[in-house]
């Protein structure tokens, strides 16, 4: 499935707030504590780094939760456009519009990366909404002088002043800019964007420029007052065609490369942030915009980047629209069993699969939430909607076809989906030729209007006529276990995709059941309110503040990210799932995990390892390497109709009897599993009657050891030469055949025959070959 944000497809000049008056703005401690209380705020998971004070307890408090004042249980993060100034006579949404007592952070979109890998929201000057540009007569949005700059961005740090809770990060890519980016002059340059920046042509890391990028995002951020770096890169999947079709000549190219550039992009941004919070005394936050399909993340490994995420914003709509014929809603928070497009793609008839629906929004929560505590993801909500016309079958149009060959210029498509148009179409996009999009994109005022058969006084500043009527009745539908409203015009046969108070109440009390650490908005200028005085819905603030209503009594959200109690003490043993088949070839999800013991103990065969993946995946997982990998327990089993009703499924996997681990040793284990999942999580390793946790997954309270008494240590004598009776064996002889299980020693190790073997050199066959180290002696 094609999933674009075409409304993100608008010029936008753009990016941050401050100079060194932030750390004033942010209402920041002017001292910060020690190292090991540092630690004591850490989220459960976070990376650190390495020998770098962080200060996390200027951000987060001793349970590792985010500090966001005394009304604000729940994130409610509304991303802030630069292109809505009201320059070209549309309605503008400006700082002074925002919901500031009802948002804990703003996510200002979008600044790009230029043509010399740097982050940039274009030239200085009075025409740039984001440094520039002035709205004299409009209230509140009067200048503050003691900033150097104008536009957005000081308006941002004027507000920030009155509101030192809200914090600031600078959104840099969307849609239409992960690729290249827009002049001054609006044109588009296929510059590279994030793929070049990021991947070079071969597929490697391009880490110059990764480093260039990543210097400048922390100056920015120091110069203009943002809290920190939201990346909204669309998208590094291997999977074919995916992201913005003016970039996939780009992007295929360097498939292959896209999931390991994102994840040092991500890396290298944590660390110079750490850095530089440590030096400014702040902990600054990182975040991306992650997508929400099944398709795309199939192509994105297990998304190794969320122990560098404060937290993640999951991008959970665009789950149906014109890409394709399948009509069905922008953004459903549950499964139904019914979605045509996973129907006619046989998801809910293949048994591996377990009757999963993987577009909705509770799927894509267990998704993140097999990695990260709840606390840590965000779900997103989008205040526009989405439509066809011509809509046959279904229900109302639900899960009816709406098919088109009439496709936008630049798609990349032969055949789409038949989107609204017209009145029906108001933050439409311009397709390559200059002509409008067909996507069924509106406001929610606008959509509200719709429905209540009110044709709004702004309709001519979009190029309609005072005098327009509607055609039919726009009435309002809606699907409780969908948890999803729409509008059906049966005259026009048009189905249009909406958010309501109805659907975004059910969604918040969803996030306060489940601790999920809030929502996320796309965009705020699409919020509704009421005009009494003109008899229209205008922009406003309902649906926020009915967030923050929800939210603002809810308990804490979850900050632990295991279900269970794991041990305090953890080795250093590492765990990776890689070398996944590139894209379309990844059915069914076939990596290699690859374990390697970093410990000073040779790991005995038999040694049991466990984790948890999440329940977006059925409990079906297994590998096809003789380690007996079994589900020990599921959360979940059946279908999702209606939500997953819990996180995880517990998987056991063992050392082979005849297989040991030595200390620097690596085995590599081939799995297969069927839905996308993110990292597992809450590794335990139980050997020598006793049961430790993992590094490697960075949580809290937790203590790195090694293997304690009564364990086999398996650590090297302290000469090659020493006695041990290790080495009773006779020595490896090149003309000596040996069977299955036979012992010899060579080269200061013993060793152990899989299976009969002659002439084959212990030390030269590889970990899965016929010799395995049994260690040194």
């Amino acid at each position: 499935m094609l999933s674009p944000s075409l409304h993100r497809a608008r010029p936008a000049l753009l990016a941050a707030v401050g100079t060194v008056a932030g750390l004033v703005l942010a209402g920041l401690p002017a001292t910060v504590s020690h190292a090991a209380d540092q630690e004591s705020c850490r989220p459960d998971g976070l990376y650190r780094t390495p020998g770098v004070d962080v200060p996390y307890c200027s951000v987060y408090d001793s349970a590792g939760r985010e500090k966001m004042g005394a009304d604000h249980q729940r994130r409610v993060i509304g991303y802030f456009t630069g292109w809505r100034t009201g320059k070209d006579g549309t309605p503008a949404y400006l700082a002074p519009d925002i919901p500031w007592d009802k948002v804990t952070h703003l996510n200002y979109a979008f600044a790009h990366i230029d043509g010399s890998n740097k982050i940039s929201v274009g030239t200085d000057g009075a025409a740039n909404p984001a440094t520039g540009m002035t709205w004299p007569g409009v209230s509140g949005a009067d200048m503050d002088p003691e900033f150097s700059y104008k536009g957005h961005f000081n308006l941002l740090n004027k507000f920030k002043k009155q509101h030192p809770d809200v914090k600031t990060l600078i959104s840099v890519g969307g849609w239409a800019e992960t690729g290249g980016y827009f002049d001054d002059s609006g044109t588009r340059v296929n510059s590279g964007g994030f793929y070049s920046m990021a991947t070079n042509a071969d597929g490697s890391v391009n880490q110059t420029g990764i480093d260039t990028f990543a210097t400048s995002a922390v100056d920015f951020i120091r110069k203009y007052g943002f809290n920190g770096v939201d990346i909204d890169y669309e998208y590094p999947t291997s999977m074919k065609d995916a992201g913005n079709p003016l970039d996939w000549s780009l992007s295929n190219a360097r498939r292959s490369g896209l999931v390991k550039g994102y994840a040092a992009l991500m890396r290298t941004l944590r660390e110079k942030l750490d850095r530089a919070g440590a030096a400014d005394g702040r902990h600054y936050l990182l975040s991306v915009a992650a997508p929400s399909s099944g398709y795309l993340l199939r192509g994105m490994e297990t998304f190794q980047v969320q122990k560098y995420l404060d937290y993640v914003n999951i991008m959970s709509y665009d789950l149906h629209g014109a890409w394709n014929e399948h009509v069905g809603p922008n953004a459903s928070l549950f499964d139904d069993g019914k979605d045509a497009e996973l129907s006619t793609a046989g998801v809910y008839s293949t048994a591996q699969y377990g009757g999963i629906g993987y577009l909705n929004t509770d799927w894509a929560y267990h998704y993140f939430r097999g990695s990260m505590p709840a606390g840590r993801i965000n779900i997103g909500l989008p205040y526009y909607t989405r439509g066809f016309k011509n809509v046959t079958g279904g229900t109302d149009g639900l899960w009816g076809r709406a098919p088109s060959t009439n496709c936008p210029a630049g798609s990349g498509l032969t055949k789409c989906g038949d989107g609204a148009v017209g009145i029906d179409n108001l933050w439409h996009d311009l397709d390559t030729d200059g002509k409008e999009s067909p996507a069924g994109s509106n406001p929610m005022w606008h959509a509200k209007n719709l429905e209540k058969g009110i044709v709004g006084d702004y309709v001519t500043k979009y190029g309609f006529p005072a005098d327009t009527k509607l055609t039919g009745t726009y009435a309002r539908r809606y699907d409780s276990t969908l948890v999803a409203p729409w509008l059906w015009n049966a005259e026009k046969k048009v189905f249009l995709s909406t958010e309501d108070e109805q659907s975004v109440n059910a969604k918040a009390d969803y996030v306060v059941a489940n601790g999920i650490g809030g929502t996320m908005v796309w965009e705020l200028a699409g919020d509704y309110g009421w005009n009494a005085a003109k008899g229209q819905y205008e922009p406003g603030s309902t649906l926020t503040s009915a967030m923050y209503e929800k939210f603002r009594s809810a308990t804490p959200y979850g900050a632990k990210r295991s279900t269970t109690e794991l041990p305090a003490e953890a080795l250093d043993i590492d765990v990776d799932f890689g070398q996944f088949p590139l894209g379309d070839s990844n059915y069914p999800i076939s990596p290699k995990l690859r374990i390697t013991n970093h410990t000073t103990a040779t790991l005995p065969g038999g040694t049991e390892f466990r984790f948890d993946y999440g329940t977006s995946a059925p409990g079906n997982a297994k590998d096809q390497s003789g380690w007996g990998t079994s589900v020990v327990r599921s959360d979940h089993t059946g279908s999702n109709v209606g939500g997953l009703k819990g996180d995880y499924h517990r998987v056991s996997l063992k050392l082979p009897s005849w297989q040991t681990l030595a200390p620097g040793a690596s085995a590599e284990v081939d799995f297969v599993y069927y839905l996308p999942v993110s990292t597992p999580s809450n590794w335990t390793v139980t050997f020598g009657g006793r049961t430790y946790a993992l590094a490697g997954d960075l949580a809290r309270g937790t203590t790195v050891v090694e293997p304690g008494p009564g364990t086999p240590s398996g650590t090297p004598s302290p000469s090659p030469t020493s006695s041990s009776t290790q080495c009773t064996a006779v020595g490896w002889n090149p003309t000596t055949e040996y069977g299955g299980g036979s012992t010899v020693s060579h080269k200061g190790h013993s060793w152990k025959a899989r299976w009969w073997t002659k002439g084959e050199e212990p030390g030269t066959t590889g970990e899965w070959g016929v010799w395995q180290d049994q260690g040194a002696c």
